[in-house]
């Protein structure tokens, strides 16, 4: 029988990395609490603390850095939906908060619990990573940064220590560029993802690829770049044979992985 483990709530960053430095290895992390409380009905939780980080104030902001756009890792799905900042700088994350999940879910879910989580499915690791995203990594040793496309180190498993949190994540902002996001599903919402892709693209004068980041998600072990696509696109023109021999090397890569 799985343990019913105690409810621990720190008001501070600092309480909680002091609580994870003592206990991490009996703790699991709550957020919004959508995929955890999943594993708890399911008698899958395995630990003697459920550590709710939902309150610490530093989690939850959004603003421009000069090192990049900085969203906490506390900031919730319909918080992003909702940010005029976020829609300007990261149009592709944005837009995969319409397809994700409920609206209830999207008033809870976090998005630093979504990356978390390491679901191949996740909605917003593949536009993150399209984004050239970074999480800030903290622990009571100190911090460090961790690409978004290697939080997992596969299906359902972290690649964080159990005394770390992702206070939150850097993105570059897609200014002048071209981005966007799709998902396959079973159907248009309330669905999870079959098959997703994020992309950012810039073209120079004469038409031709000067930079891109395609990115899939769902159809691997972990979501990640398409560097054999993004080598081919580099130089060419978007049209549809170099869409379609595109397309061809991105099938390739994903047998390959």
């Amino acid at each position: 029988m799985a343990r019913k483990p105690a409810y621990v709530r720190p008001d501070t960053l600092e309480e909680a990395l002091q609580f994870l430095d003592d206990h991490g290895h009996d703790t699991r992390m709550v957020a919004g609490g959508t995929d955890i409380l999943v594993d708890m009905r399911a008698g899958k939780i395995d630990a003697d603390y459920l550590m709710d980080i939902s309150r610490v104030d530093p989690l939850k902001e959004i603003g421009m850095r000069e090192d990049g756009l900085f969203i906490g890792s506390g900031v919730t799905l319909s918080e992003i939906q909702r940010s005029s900042l976020i829609a300007g700088n990261a149009p592709a994350l944005h837009k995969s908060t319409f397809t994700f999940g409920s609206r209830q879910i999207r008033n809870v879910a976090t998005i630093g619990g979504n990356a978390a989580n390491a679901s191949p499915s996740a909605d917003t690791i593949p536009p993150m990573i399209a984004h050239d995203g970074v999480a800030l990594v903290r622990s009571r040793q100190g911090g460090r940064t961790v690409s978004v496309e290697h939080l997992a180190s596969g299906p359902y498993r972290s690649a964080l220590g159990r005394d770390e949190i992702i206070t939150g994540f850097l993105l570059q902002p897609s200014a002048g560029k071209v981005s966007d996001f799709q998902k396959i599903g079973r159907r248009k919402s309330l669905a999870v993802a079959r098959m997703s892709m994020a992309f950012t693209v810039d073209r120079e004068a004469n038409g031709t690829i000067s930079f891109i980041r395609l990115a899939l998600g769902a159809c691997t072990p972990t979501p990640g770049r398409m560097r054999q696509a993004e080598t081919f696109f580099m130089g060419k023109e978007m049209n549809e044979r170099t869409l379609l021999e595109g397309a061809s090397l991105v099938a390739e890569e994903m047998v390959k992985i």
